[in-house]
């Protein structure tokens, strides 16, 4: 694995924050925690905020560009293309922000942003579908990375504040699912008809089929208790998706 040392002082919101660090046993995501900390707040971006500091969002994909993911551990793989998912797709906002009403602005009838091939990671360039389906999904097989990379759209799972660590990496990804399966804005319990977000239709083989036996997973009390007591009469039924940017 390639070592890299920074050191550093940038300012980030009208703040200096130091930065010296050296990526060695896992990836530094310091200059992300800082941009996420200072312009999302409860899921909405600021994404003039980013575009006033884009430089140092490139400073960060620039450190992602150099690491060699293949030596990290599982966890840390795991969090550094997630982390990388959602910073890309920041940057790929960026590419047309303030011109920009949702993420389909900037694909055509013939191409997908998703498939665009923007970001740089381990001597490739890849595509923001790339790193979700072939790599995320199709090696961790974990579901809850639906609520933990962000399409910057108001229907999909927020954006978090921070970014993911290998450290807690389990709790955070728990905290997203917990988190957006609770919000009755994505998905709600009404009499027995379980309104979900179309995640669950899109990816059902990832949620083995079973969506009610995930939200009893996550729910809180009492919609948990619901869904265990009515499962055999629960219909699930999909809201519609809000494509709009996820911004204030």
């Amino acid at each position: 694995m390639k070592t890299i040392f920074i050191a550093a002082s940038i300012m980030i919101a009208g703040m200096w924050v130091a930065v010296v660090d050296v990526y060695a046993a896992g990836v530094d995501h310091t200059l992300f925690a800082s941009l996420l900390s200072s312009h999302v707040k409860d899921g909405v971006v600021d994404y003039q905020g980013f575009k006033a500091d884009e430089a140092i969002l490139d400073q960060y994909l620039d450190a992602l560009a150099a690491v060699e993911p293949s030596p990290l551990s599982a966890d840390d793989q795991f969090a550094f293309y997630v982390n990388a998912y959602n910073a890309w797709t920041i940057k790929l906002i960026l590419s047309r922000y303030p011109d920009i009403r949702s993420i389909k602005d900037l694909g055509s009838l013939f191409s997908s942003p998703w498939k665009k091939t923007i970001a740089r990671i381990d001597g490739d360039l890849l595509t923001l579908d790339q790193i979700e389906h072939d790599i995320l999904r199709k090696r961790f097989k974990d579901p809850r990375v639906h609520f933990a990379v962000n399409c910057a759209s108001k229907s999909c799972p927020p954006l978090q504040g921070e970014p993911f660590e290998a450290s807690h990496l389990n709790d955070q990804l728990n905290q997203a699912a917990k988190a957006f399966i609770n919000t009755p804005r994505f998905n709600r319990l009404d009499g027995n008809t379980l309104w979900v977000s179309k995640i669950f239709d899109w990816f059902p083989e990832d949620f083995d089929g079973d969506v009610i036996g995930y939200f009893i997973e996550f729910a809180d009390v009492p919609m948990r208790e619901q869904l265990e007591k009515n499962k055999g009469r629960i219909k699930v039924k999909y809201l519609d998706y809000d494509w709009s940017l996820n911004g204030s």
